[in-house]
């Protein structure tokens, strides 16, 4: 199911960004529509990360997925390489379920 609905955020983020060269041509979006096109995938993306970490079955769950995701951030806000960063989570993740 969840990549389902990966594949179909994918698609539907990949449309919505070909659809502005498409429909529009040569001609510039308004500054305001161009900010909103910028931070739309970051922000569909986040939520997505958000929904997969702690969304249950019609519940909130607050497992090591968080843990790992916290690690993660940390580990950003600490500027570490983007291989650093997925070791630092996953190896967060992992620890949390092995206790």
């Amino acid at each position: 199911m969840s990549w389902i609905v990966i594949a179909v955020v994918g698609a539907a983020t990949i449309l919505f960004k070909a659809s502005g060269p498409v429909l529009l041509g040569k001609r510039e979006l308004p500054p305001r529509v161009a900010s909103v096109v910028e931070v739309l995938a970051p922000a569909m993306l986040a939520a997505l990360v958000v929904t997969q970490t702690v969304g249950g079955d019609r519940e909130l769950v607050f497992d090591e997925r968080l843990a790992g995701v916290a690690a993660g951030a940390v580990a950003v806000w600490l500027r570490a390489p983007l291989l650093a960063v997925m070791v630092v989570a996953a190896g967060a993740a992992a620890l949390i379920r092995l206790f």
